[in-house]
């Protein structure tokens, strides 16, 4: 049961999260945020470990640093860009440059993972790069700033896909446990870092920020990369990235309720042709065809 949901409560926890980090930023500076939420999830996870105390859980000394990078990739990189970006640009623009991570996984994929793809899922990656392409055009006529913050977010999307790469390379094998909390421990490692060079670390421990660095630690950085590495485990790395489309629809909506923010009609426009592309990426074949996926 849990399998069959898990997609749909991804998108949901990872949706959400764009609407608590707009919350958060009011009071935290970006990059120290990112590295506070990677820290407590590093320290739950010890503290999980620690009580377990099962030989089985460890992990050898190169599967530590194959976790180590695939941290640093998905939850560092992945994740410190699109917080800088949503000081610049509305949170369902920084989804939507998101959902360009399947398209980019699975081309990269069919090169190096072997994880061939049907007609119907590439057509579905050529809707969703279209999807994304109208947002990103209206924004750069748009602002400056705007289109600058979709820059920084496509550094993001480099990072989630370098990391989804590499983790479903060497990773797919590692204790789920332990494997995360290596992951968790070189993102706050990384995050930590960019935040002591890179900006003036600001923080104003209000209930709000709580409220928002725990709904991000718990919910979505434990919860939605747990499932996000479950799916990684049991499918293709395409496959499980196509959910991204997913997500700009869902933010879009969210922030348009919470946050007051409003899309143009291009905009929704694009949203909507991103999301049937992750319609026929996530399909399945037809009775009969073959399955390359």
């Amino acid at each position: 049961m849990l399998v069959k949901f898990a997609p749909m409560l991804f998108v949901l926890l990872w949706s959400s999260s764009f609407i608590a980090v707009k919350t958060g930023l009011r009071h935290l500076s970006p990059l120290l945020f990112v590295a506070i939420r990677q820290a407590a999830c590093a320290a739950i996870l010890l503290a999980i470990l620690a009580l377990r105390r099962q030989s089985r859980d460890r992990l050898t000394r190169r599967q530590w640093l194959h976790c180590a990078v695939a941290g640093a990739l998905l939850n560092a990189v992945g994740i410190m860009a699109p917080h800088v970006a949503l000081l610049l640009t509305p949170s369902a623009q920084v989804a939507l440059v998101q959902s360009l991570t399947p398209l980019l996984t699975a081309a990269l994929g069919v090169a190096l993972l072997h994880e061939p793809l049907r007609a119907a899922q590439w057509l579905g990656l050529s809707l969703g790069l279209t999807g994304v392409a109208l947002v990103v055009g209206e924004a750069a006529f748009h602002s400056p700033a705007r289109f600058a913050g979709l820059m920084l977010t496509f550094t993001g999307v480099l990072g989630l896909v370098a990391g989804t790469l590499y983790f479903s390379r060497f990773c797919r094998g590692v204790p789920l446990l332990p494997g995360a909390t290596a992951q968790f421990l070189s993102a706050a490692i990384v995050a930590g870092a960019g935040a002591w060079l890179l900006e003036t670390p600001r923080a104003d421990w209000t209930a709000a920020t709580v409220a928002a660095v725990a709904w991000n630690t718990l919910l979505v950085s434990l919860g939605g990369m747990g499932l996000y590495a479950a799916m990684l485990a049991r499918g293709t790395a395409a496959r499980t990235t196509a959910n991204f489309f997913l997500v700009p629809g869902t933010v879009a909506l969210l922030a348009w309720l919470l946050l007051g923010e409003r899309l143009t009609t291009l905009a929704i426009t694009g949203l909507v042709v991103a999301s049937t592309g992750c319609w026929l990426v996530q399909r399945p074949p037809a009775k009969g065809s073959r399955r390359l996926s």
